[in-house]
């Protein structure tokens, strides 16, 4: 991502997330404005996570790690499936809109991480900075940048995504995965 959003466009796309949330749990139908109604970038094709909280605790994480459609739409069925299809909680009931709190982050493409030891990788890690995508056979899972403030040692961080992925927790140091890396932009509504 070459372009940070502004703050009118990170609120724009806060407000998107809210209103698709309450228009699903309200089982409203209302139609989406059209794409021309939005900035040029927020047009543009776009992976993004949703992540909602609840008094300051998880309560859904849904996202995209590819670009696959225009940003405003992943932002929308993002939400969505954080509020209602996160298989970790319980669908999201409309009393507890406002209780909640919405983050996005907005993902730049992943890159390749080349790696030739179990330390190497280490090494290149960037806790704080990278998401990390791993990927064995059929298996794969990511971590946002923010999970580093969980997890802050690499060793753990990875154990623990390899979990996720449904693999023993130390198979990263005994096969060859294949590691993606990538950051995000923030950003999320005030208290």
């Amino acid at each position: 991502m070459t372009t940070k959003l502004s703050l009118d466009e990170q609120n724009l796309l806060l407000t998107t997330a809210r209103n698709a949330i309450q228009v699903e749990l309200n089982q409203e139908e209302r139609m989406a404005p059209s794409l021309d109604d939005y900035p040029a970038i927020l047009q543009e094709k776009g992976a993004c996570f949703i992540t909602i909280r609840k008094k300051g605790v998880l309560r859904g994480c849904v996202g995209s790690i590819e670009a696959i459609q225009p940003l405003i739409e992943d932002v929308r069925s993002r939400a969505v499936a954080a509020a209602i299809k996160d298989p970790r909680f319980p669908p999201l009931e409309y009393s507890e809109l406002e209780e909640i709190s919405i983050e996005i982050s907005r993902l730049t493409p992943p890159g390749r991480l080349i790696y030739k030891t179990p330390e190497d990788l280490i090494g290149q890690l960037r806790p704080g900075i990278d998401g990390v995508i791993l990927s064995y056979l059929s298996h794969r899972a990511t971590f946002l940048p923010q999970v580093w403030e969980q997890l802050p040692d690499p060793e753990i961080f990875l154990n623990r995504l390899c979990l996720k992925m449904g693999l023993d927790k130390s198979i990263w140091r005994t096969a060859s995965l294949k590691v993606e890396t990538y950051q995000v932009e923030k950003f999320q509504e005030e208290d």
